[in-house]
């Protein structure tokens, strides 16, 4: 679970991040979830969208993909959002501020 102190850290590395990943007609997919999947363990931090064709809200597409990766919702704004999972083998975002 990420500290409000986190989350407002990773959405300031985020704000220059552009999208990687479109949530489209065919929603959340486990191909999908799988690439992503990938996708953090390389990055740590991605940024997604949701198209509008696509019928799911931002954050109902967020919380569905961050429960298939095992990942956690740092930022739901507009169509966007902003996903991360720590690397705990070869982590790529250094100076995270500690948790209590």
């Amino acid at each position: 679970m990420l500290t409000s102190k986190q989350r407002a850290y990773l959405r300031g590395i985020a704000s220059t991040y552009e999208t990687i990943f479109q949530v489209g007609k065919g929603g959340v997919s486990e191909a999908m979830c799988k690439d992503i999947g990938e996708a953090l363990r390389k990055r740590e931090l991605i940024k997604l969208r949701v198209l509008e064709n696509s019928g799911w809200t931002a954050r109902e597409a967020a919380e569905a993909i961050a429960e298939q990766t095992g990942s956690e919702v740092v930022q739901v704004i507009g169509s966007k959002f902003v996903l991360f999972k720590r690397n705990p083998k070869e982590p790529v975002i250094e100076n995270i501020p500690k948790a209590k």
